[in-house]
């Protein structure tokens, strides 16, 4: 048996007040098949928290032992200060939770599922705002009187956006919750995660829209096979990739400006050289944080006619990472 790690005994005795979700040295195997290996997960309250990784990274069933669906092998689960593989009905009550694939009972209106759906929320000890809903039910355009087995994927996802939006729940935890959303859909959802950040709620968010992690998301946690690859801030992480850095020079001294900003970034790193139609020479390299300044300082002195910097996105820091791991 494992002897648990300092940081997961500290967890047990003494949840971080601040911290909705929090989880040390997940494991969770099925057969010989381990899904997630010693996975460390902590969720800030009153903020949105980016979860990533490929398909088959875990990120499902992760979230199903934070909701006490799945039990564990090893590791310190806590939502909301409480253990979901004893106390799941606690911690459900204050949990809204949507999935990327949606089964609702074909045969009612979107009108009686969300009825049925604020019914189990109420009969659980829960609350459910009825204005709330309302008002989400027109922000999504959402047409009630359809039976559910008519109803496209995305509107299948609206009622149950809807539904978690509505429910007064401290944590909401999305599973691809934009899959078959239209583009104004997409943004009206992101609207209602602002709000419910200011309200003080907390959304876990899982994704593979990088675009939509990144607008939305304060932190973001990376994972693959199972196993933590990247966590931290947004702001801070950003930091951590290399901003792309571009610009036009004349043929005359661009392959001397190569040299100089070779002899910058060192050998590991190329500098790519692209010919233009005019003669003159685009001169591009991935940078690190640490010598954008040195970079830049090399090419203004050559007088370019055009020079970019490019921040890293979400999206070159989700890669850069993945290709660590898979290394």
């Amino acid at each position: 048996m494992t002897t648990p790690s300092t940081k997961a005994r500290a967890v047990e005795q003494s949840p971080t007040t601040n911290r909705v979700i929090e989880v040390v040295g997940l494991t969770k195997t099925f057969g010989r098949f381990r899904a997630i290996d010693g996975l460390d997960l902590a969720v800030s309250r009153g903020t949105v928290h980016g979860f990533l990784g490929p398909n088959g990274a875990g990120k499902t069933t992760t979230i199903r032992v934070l909701l006490g669906l799945y039990g564990r092998d090893a590791g310190v689960v806590r939502v909301l200060g409480r253990d979901p593989a004893t106390d799941s009905a606690t911690v459900n009550r204050q949990v809204s939770y949507v999935a990327g694939e949606v089964a609702l009972w074909p045969t009612l209106t979107g009108r009686q599922a969300l009825d049925a759906l604020a019914g189990l929320r109420r009969s659980a000890g829960g609350d459910y705002d009825d204005q709330r809903e309302s008002a989400l039910i027109e922000a999504f355009a959402l047409d009630t009187s359809k039976r559910i087995r008519k109803y496209s994927k995305g509107n299948r996802q609206k009622v149950m956006l809807v539904a978690a939006f509505a429910a007064n729940t401290e944590l909401l935890i999305l599973d691809e919750p934009t899959s078959g959303l239209d583009p104004l859909m997409e943004r009206t959802f992101g609207e209602c995660v602002e709000q419910a950040t200011s309200q003080g709620r907390t959304v876990l968010l899982s994704s593979h829209i990088l675009g939509e992690v990144e607008q939305l998301c304060d932190a973001v946690t990376i994972i693959k096979d199972g196993r933590l690859v990247e966590t931290g801030q947004l702001s801070q992480m950003r930091h951590l990739a290399a901003s792309t850095i571009s610009a036009v020079l004349s043929g005359d001294v661009a392959d001397r400006v190569v040299d100089e900003v070779q002899d910058v970034l060192g050998t590991r790193v190329e500098v790519a050289r692209k010919p233009l139609s005019d003669g003159k020479i685009r001169v591009e390299a991935s940078v690190p944080q640490e010598a954008v300044d040195r970079v830049l300082q090399v090419l203004l002195v050559a007088h370019p006619t055009d020079v970019r910097c490019t921040p890293a996105s979400l999206e070159d820091l989700f890669l850069r990472h993945y290709k660590v791991a898979a290394r």
